[in-house]
């Protein structure tokens, strides 16, 4: 396994500014990236220290069905007596879901590792699962890539309600078919046997989305000691209680000031990336596992389409007795995580620190402080065979991601069609179309009222034209289907979608390649927090 830094344009504005100094998008943080940032947050938390032990609790019991192992039990063991945690989450997606997921936690783990070293303290890396998900049409499906081509392949079964990924029970023979079918895309390798019994184990033990994606996750990071947490968690619910009442009680005022900052951060050309309003509650009303987004009116906090109705008393008793029926959003999770963890730093993708830009005055207003923000690694794996390819025609995994192979691909298709076949056919084709102007003209010379007929007819000849030609290009293109194969693998194994790999495939396809060691050695490479793109061989 080979480790290449890149640095390439970063077409996300918002995240490009994040990295360059003097650009307005710093105003909308508490810090800038950077070495004496995290001293200062380090400091800050110390000052604001709180007794872990609970939450401790919470995450070992919450981890134990799963396997703790040694050094996740250390680093329980330090969080206890007072560690601080760099955390990132996600959905519980399929198979893990894209390949960001597992890039968030290779993130979490070495920043983590990175501030050990730096700060001279302990830091425990920690993954918020967000379980309290209903969208589960965004994490129901993967995509393959098998030669030149992408599949998007589904889970099947379908819910006619909007229930929490933690409370969604998973049909075994559904996933299973799915994951045979995403086996069958990507070929057997010497290691797919082993794979797939794995994956049906862990399927065999698992009941929900969340169960599933937290028993991969660990199999995957337990070296390390990934510390795990699902959002939805019934004792974790429990533990909010009191940040679910400070929450309500500020509710207005933190709608108020998310909805201002996202109007500044428009204005400075960032857009809105929540569509934040004064009338937003920010948190969702959970009815037998099923979400229900909340807004205020007339001195209430309703949601009409479901024709709930609560009293600013009635719902400061269910966060006081029954919290579990609340459910964050992308305003107050993050406040939640303040509120519950030590955070050093939270790592996220472009779309959270777009949101989280509007956040600022939120976490003021709770008398909280915004942790430092830092963006995800980037990597893109290169498999040996995409990396003879690009080597065959003289490219780079950026040359790709610029449209070079495509442009290849078309250059090559013209270069070997049939110009003299192409040419035979036009020649024909006009004189067919001088024959029918002539016959029009002869036609209506004689007072002969054909021309609708005669206009059918001409068209169906240029049809027969047409047809003839697209056969002719396709019998080329069947010759010549190696090498335009050649090109697409490039395209579709590097800049699937047009989108960079990691938001495509999951990483099983390049287990099925590597080996189930491929986690263990990406853990083993250097990787810095930084505006790099990092490129793995394999």
């Amino acid at each position: 396994m080979k480790l290449e830094s890149i640095q390439v344009p970063i077409k996300n504005r918002l995240l490009a500014d994040y990295w360059s100094s003097n650009t307005a998008i710093h105003e909308f943080f508490e810090y800038e990236y950077n070495d004496t940032s995290f001293e200062k947050r380090a400091q800050y938390l110390e000052q604001h220290a709180h007794d872990q032990k609970e939450l401790t609790a919470i995450i070992r019991q919450f981890m134990e069905p799963l396997g703790i192992s040694k050094k996740a039990n250390e680093h329980l063991q330090q969080l206890e007596q007072g560690a601080v945690t760099v955390v990132g989450g996600q959905q519980a997606g399929i198979l893990t879901g894209p390949l960001y997921s597992v890039h968030k936690a290779i993130s979490v783990i070495a920043l983590a590792k990175e501030q050990s070293v730096k700060l001279q303290r302990p830091v425990v890396p920690v993954f918020w699962i967000a379980g309290e998900d209903h969208d589960l049409e965004e994490i129901n499906h993967t995509y393959t890539v098998h030669g030149a081509d992408i599949k998007k392949r589904a889970y099947s079964e379908r819910s006619r309600r909007k229930t929490m990924a933690s409370v969604t029970s998973l049909n075994k023979e559904s996933m299973t078919h799915l994951m045979n079918t995403i086996v069958k895309d990507i070929g057997e390798t010497e290691f797919t046997e082993m794979l797939i019994k794995q994956l049906v184990d862990t399927l065999n033990k698992s009941e929900t989305f969340t169960d599933f994606f937290a028993r991969l996750m660990n199999q995957l990071f337990k070296d390390e000691g990934l510390l795990m947490i699902d959002a939805a968690d019934f004792k974790f619910r429990q533990y909010e209680s009191e940040s679910f009442t400070r929450i309500i009680h500020s509710n207005e005022e933190i709608a108020k000031v998310v909805t201002e900052r996202e109007a500044e951060l428009e204005r400075a050309g960032y857009g809105k990336p929540i569509l934040a309003t004064n009338e937003a509650a920010n948190l969702f009303y959970v009815v037998d596992g099923e979400r229900h987004l909340l807004e205020r009116k007339n001195q209430q906090f309703v949601n009409l389409a479901a024709n709930i109705k609560l009293s600013h008393e009635e719902f400061l008793e269910i966060a006081e007795k029954h919290p579990e029926q609340l459910s964050n959003n992308v305003v107050t999770r993050p406040l939640m995580q303040e509120m519950t963890l030590p955070v050093l730093a939270f790592v996220g993708g472009p779309g959270e620190l777009a949101y989280w830009a509007t956040l600022k005055d939120a976490f003021s207003v709770l008398g909280l402080q915004m942790p430092i923000f830092a963006p995800r690694l980037h990597i893109t794996i290169v498999t040996r065979h995409v990396e003879q390819l690009l080597r065959e025609h003289h490219l780079n995994v950026a040359d790709v991601w610029d449209g070079k192979a495509l442009q290849l691909k078309e250059q090559f298709i013209a270069e070997v069609q049939d110009t003299e076949v192409k040419r035979q056919i036009q020649t024909m084709q006009q004189e067919l179309l001088e024959k029918y102007a002539a016959l029009q003209t002869y036609l209506e010379e004689q007072h002969l009222l054909l021309d609708k007929i005669l206009v059918k007819n001409k068209e169906n000849h240029l049809k027969q034209f047409e047809y003839l030609q697209q056969k002719v290009e396709q019998t080329v293109l069947n010759k010549h289907e190696t090498t335009i194969r050649k090109f697409m693998t490039l395209q579709n194994e590097l800049y699937p979608n047009e989108g960079f790999q990691e938001r495509t495939y999951n990483p099983y396809q390049y287990f099925n390649e590597f080996g189930p060691m491929l986690i263990t050695e990406m853990l083993k490479q250097n990787y810095s927090i930084s505006n790099h793109h990092y490129l793995i061989y394999l």
